[in-house]
């Protein structure tokens, strides 16, 4: 019974999944208003750790319609999310190492609450972009040449 409100697409393309958790996000009422409309962007966002928890940063979120001081909002403020201490601890451990990184995949509702898919990602390297665009070109070119000749 989940309802994805948004996705990062972009991930999918920069990043290989290594592991994934669902955590809970913390939010302001105005926030899980506008979330809930699917006013949120993650495309940029990542995740970082501070004093053994983890923020979600540049995580836009749009001012709700009928907020009155609209322009006072920090929209892109780190949000705090909550993972098990034990999750939290072997994350940070990863994060040592190199080409890793922790990436919010998700945002949804689950039944009623706002919950976010968070995974632990390795960098893709610039040869295997390519390689992902050259198969995708591939598969498209293929798909136009059967559609040609199917009667």
């Amino acid at each position: 019974m989940n309802k994805i409100l948004a996705k990062n697409k972009k991930a999918f393309f920069d990043y290989e999944i290594a592991d994934s958790w669902e955590a809970w996000i913390e939010l302001m009422w105005h926030e899980v208003k506008s979330v809930r409309l699917g006013q949120v962007n993650l495309k940029w966002s990542y995740i970082v750790q501070i004093n053994w928890a983890l923020y979600v940063k540049n995580m836009h979120i749009s001012a709700w319609k009928t907020l009155v001081n609209k322009d006072r909002l920090e929209t892109d403020q780190p949000r705090k999310i909550f993972l098990h201490k034990k999750t939290i601890i072997m994350l940070s451990s990863k994060l040592k190492e190199a080409w890793y990184s922790i990436v919010p995949l998700e945002i949804y509702l689950s039944w009623s609450l706002i919950k976010i898919r968070v995974w632990l990602a390795k960098w893709k390297k610039a040869h295997d972009k390519k390689q992902v665009l050259k198969e995708r070109t591939l598969e498209k070119e293929a798909k136009m040449m059967m559609k040609k000749y199917d009667y």
